[in-house]
């Protein structure tokens, strides 16, 4: 068989699944270093990858090439056409996405999810949310490479990484002092909120496990992040509440994804609700401890790698058969404030101390 030169993996969808997804791009270059593999994603979380030494070329599709069909048929042919690929790697394996693999049937290795209709055009498809795989998102991922072996030996990584440059992290630092930020000090980034109202925690428990570790650890500054719009009130609320204290800095804005990872990798810490920005943490080489909704497993959810992350779900506090006789409201409630404090507060101790 003819050498591997050019790979494409497919992966549209939101920040966390794409930030999951370079786990994959890296196995894959680690695998065939003289490889060219290129991404496909939405485009508006595309400039977080730029400058990625495993992905070589990316691609995009904005709401005008993804909503015209005819258009975007059109640009799936030309992008498949142009290349030429030798894998092509599915990660969603919708019916939108088989249209990559229907217009490079030539192509060796076209590999994806087992759903019922992808075995018309997958030759590898593979059985990744399978109920009795007890593990998280970025091991089934990588399960997404295995028949790749019958060619060569796959050098696996967990880690997903992601790339600012020293110039970003820099301006963004000088940015943060002038707005107050004092570097000889912790800086937590807080997920004071979310994008989707069913996975944001109680804000009243929030507002709590605010308030107490301001009281026991004064020498911290947070970070509010959040989007414009409703988790801007949120936000506000929550930091009228605590009283408008010093040690909470709420109009230190990223104005880009960039900049958000810049202010990532100029924080200390992150907590709060799960979301991209805890994966772009995580991404980032920063430890974090997230709470999750019971509509997102933390088992799933949180990969272990190289970067300490933590969390909490209703999984941790009671049993499945419990859960399901309560409401997703109760669940979700049953994360309380001292709960999650018992597991941060010796975190936050041993961050102080350097130890994490």
């Amino acid at each position: 068989m003819k050498p591997i030169r050019k790979i494409l993996v497919i992966r549209f969808r939101q920040i966390g699944d794409s930030i999951l997804a370079i786990a994959l791009c890296s196995t894959l270059k680690r695998s065939f270093p003289t490889a060219e593999v290129h991404f496909v994603v939405n485009k508006n979380i595309a400039p977080l990858y730029e400058g990625h030494p495993d992905i070589d070329k990316i691609f995009t599709f904005d709401k005008n090439e993804n909503k015209p069909f005819h258009v975007y048929i059109k640009k799936v042919w030309q992008v498949v056409h142009q290349n030429q690929y030798d894998v092509i790697i599915d990660m969603r394996s919708t019916i939108r996405t088989l249209l990559f693999s229907l217009f490079s049937l030539h192509t060796p290795f076209r590999i994806g999810r087992i759903k019922g209709y992808t075995r018309f055009l997958l030759n590898y498809p593979i059985d990744t949310y399978n109920k009795s795989l007890n593990i998280d998102m970025v091991q089934r991922d990588l399960l997404l490479a295995t028949p790749l072996e019958t060619i060569a030996p796959i050098t696996y990584t967990k880690d997903f990484k992601l790339y600012i440059t020293d110039t970003e992290k820099e301006e963004f630092r000088k940015y943060m002092i002038n707005k107050g930020i004092d570097f000889s000090r912790p800086i937590f980034l807080i997920g004071v909120t979310t994008k989707l109202a069913y996975k944001k925690w109680n804000q009243k428990f929030m507002l709590d496990i605010l308030r107490r570790i301001l009281k026991e650890h004064n020498d911290i500054q947070m970070i509010f992040n959040y989007a414009p719009g409703h988790e801007e009130e949120d936000a506000k609320n929550i930091y009228n509440a605590l009283g408008c204290p010093d040690n909470i800095k709420i109009n230190i804005q990223a104005s880009s994804l960039r900049q958000l990872a810049a202010l990532a990798a100029n924080s200390t810490f992150y907590f709060g609700n799960e979301g991209g920005a805890r994966h772009i943490i995580q991404a980032l080489g920063i430890p974090s401890f997230s709470i999750f909704s019971p509509s997102a497993s933390k088992s799933m959810w949180l990969p272990n790698n190289s970067t300490f992350a933590e969390g909490i779900s209703a999984d941790d506090i009671l049993p499945q058969q419990k859960q399901a006789e309560m409401t997703y409201e109760q669940c979700f409630d049953s994360i309380t404030p001292e709960e999650v404090y018992k597991r941060l507060n010796p975190i936050i101790l041993k961050l102080k101390k350097n130890q994490l």
